[in-house]
């Protein structure tokens, strides 16, 4: 009986390739979708907006942190895919219990690229899975030739009232990292509260709204605008530094845009 390891370490017992996969994550549903699993994906959450036929199609669990656990159950998925972030720790763990479940924990380029490998290879999609990392090592060699060594001095909100930001510690700022941006909170983890003035403070050059977790608009900018006078403020495509699945495939042209729009 084959084993595979997650990357939480974990030994997950497959006895075949698996035909009912359950996705609990976005940006790993739009993963196995680009891998070619159409068929064997059944179901998927109220958050996987990607692709947009399967948002339509595929039967919907719950949420990401609020997953129906007697729907899945009745669906008897021979695979789950989570994460370790984006998904409760209990509700995995009961699923665990009685279905194999992969959990992916991503917080760098390098565990996105593990993370497709992994998935690839307990989905029977290991060719697909090789290519596709390929072409996201091809973008982000040709984003690094093109990025100036002089890093823009960022920050990048996530949420309102609270404001909240990214610390060294995430994805999100690794991305910004690739994409020529120095977050000046990097020296804090995970998600802290930060204030206007706190940005300000740090000499804050360029200040990114992202598009989620909150839905950051225009209006947004004009707000924070007239209070930090002498910093550029743009919406950015929280997908492309949050998604670290096929998304990936993406980000590099991206980023490479916004290096030129933020020059300040």
């Amino acid at each position: 009986m084959p084993f595979f390891t997650d990357q939480l370490n974990r030994k997950i017992e497959v006895t075949q390739m698996p035909q009912r996969i359950i996705s609990l994550v976005p940006s790993q549903t739009e993963l196995l979708h680009d891998l070619g699993l159409n068929e064997e994906v059944i179901g998927i959450t109220k958050f996987c907006i990607h692709p947009n036929e399967w948002f339509r199609t595929k039967q919907r669990v719950g949420g990401t942190k609020n997953l129906d656990i007697q729907k899945i159950r009745s669906m008897n998925p021979d695979l789950i895919i989570a994460n370790k972030e984006e998904n409760n720790k209990e509700q995995i763990e009961e699923l665990a219990a009685d279905f194999p479940v992969y959990t992916s924990d991503v917080n760098n380029l390098q565990q996105a690229l593990q993370m497709i490998e992994q998935v690839g290879s307990i989905t029977n999609k290991i060719e697909e899975a090789e290519t596709m990392i390929k072409k996201i090592k091809s973008g982000f060699t040709h984003l690094k030739e093109n990025t100036s060594n002089n890093y823009i001095r960022t920050a990048y909100l996530i949420w309102k009232d609270p404001y909240m930001t990214v610390g060294g510690d995430t994805f999100i700022n690794d991305m910004l990292f690739h994409a020529g941006f120095k977050n000046i909170f990097c020296h804090q983890n995970r998600y802290p509260e930060v204030t206007i003035e706190e940005i300000r403070l740090e000499n804050c050059q360029v200040l990114f709204l992202s598009s989620e977790p909150y839905p950051f608009k225009q209006k947004h900018i004009d707000e924070l605008q007239e209070l930090l006078p002498n910093t550029k403020i743009m919406l950015a495509d929280g997908e492309c530094f949050s998604w670290y699945g096929s998304h990936l495939l993406q980000a590099p042209a991206y980023f490479q845009k916004l290096q030129v729009e933020s020059i300040v």
